[in-house]
C-alpha cells in the first residue's frame, strides 16, 4: 500500500444559476423584513375585552390615547403597569413608577378612579415586559378579577412582542389582543429615513426574535413560579 498525501475527489458545487437561486432564497426574507417588518411588529389585533392594559412607559400622549380607547370600547377596567423609570424626572412626582404615572394621567383624562388598577412591575434591567405581565396577572388575581380577554395597549413596533409575552403569562387564563399606538408626530416614509425609527425597529426586531426563539432565556413563564424564585433571590 502506497502512502499518499493528496488524492483526487469529486465534489458537488452549485452552478452560477444555482448560486443565484440560493442568493434569492436567503435574501428574500431579509428584503421582506426591511420593507414590511415595521408594520408586522406594529400589530393591532383588538379583541372585545373586559380589561385594557396600558404599558406606562409609552408616555403621556400614549396614555391619553389609551384613555380614549377605554372610553370608546366598553372596557370594565384599565390596568396601568410598568416599573420605575431610570430617570426620576419622567413624572411630576419623584419616585413614581410608570404604572403610577400612567394611572395619574388616566385620571386627568377623565377615567374614573374606581376603574383604574395600578400594577407596578418589579424593577429589572431585562424582561421588563414580562415583569409587567406578571404584575398584571398577580394584581388582577388578588382582586378576584378573572377576565376572559385582555387588550394590551402599547407603542408601535413593541406591540407584537408585548402580545407574545402576555400570552405566555396568561396561557389558559385569557385571550390576548393588542393595540399598537403610533404617535402622530412620527415621520412618514420608510423607517431607515429616521434615526429614531431605525433604532426602535432594529431593537424591537432583535427583541421579538429573541423572545420567539429563546423565550428570552427564561426558564418558565409561570407567574407563580417566577414570583417564588424572585422572593427566594431577594
Amino acid at each position: 500500500m502506497r502512502l499518499r498525501l493528496i488524492e483526487r475527489r469529486t465534489i458537488w458545487f452549485p452552478t452560477w444559476l444555482g448560486l443565484l437561486c440560493l442568493a434569492v432564497i436567503f435574501a428574500t426574507p431579509v428584503v421582506w423584513w426591511c420593507f414590511c417588518g415595521e408594520s408586522f411588529l406594529s400589530l393591532t389585533d383588538r379583541l372585545p375585552a373586559e380589561v385594557l392594559v396600558v404599558e406606562g412607559w409609552i408616555g403621556d400622549n400614549g396614555v391619553r390615547a389609551a384613555a380614549t380607547e377605554f372610553q370608546t370600547a366598553g372596557y370594565q377596567f384599565v390596568v396601568a403597569t410598568g416599573s420605575k423609570p431610570d430617570n426620576d424626572r419622567v413624572w411630576q412626582e419623584p419616585g413614581w413608577s410608570y404604572a403610577q404615572g400612567a394611572a395619574n394621567e388616566l385620571v386627568r383624562s377623565g377615567i374614573p378612579k374606581e376603574k383604574i388598577i395600578i400594577a407596578p412591575a418589579r424593577n429589572s434591567e431585562r424582561d421588563r415586559t414580562f415583569e409587567s405581565a406578571v404584575s398584571v396577572f398577580q394584581t388582577l388575581r388578588s382582586l378576584s378579577i378573572k377576565p376572559t380577554s385582555i387588550n394590551v395597549f402599547t407603542f408601535g413596533p413593541h406591540a407584537r412582542r408585548s402580545r407574545l409575552v402576555f400570552a405566555k403569562v396568561y396561557e389558559k387564563h385569557a385571550s390576548l389582543g393588542v393595540i399598537s399606538w403610533i404617535p402622530t408626530t412620527k415621520t412618514a416614509g420608510p423607517w431607515w429615513r429616521s434615526s429614531e425609527r431605525a433604532k426602535e425597529f432594529l431593537t424591537e426586531s432583535a427583541g421579538y426574535l429573541f423572545e420567539w426563539l429563546f423565550n428570552a432565556c427564561r426558564s418558565t413563564n409561570s407567574p407563580d413560579g417566577h414570583i417564588q424564585r424572585g422572593r427566594a433571590s431577594d
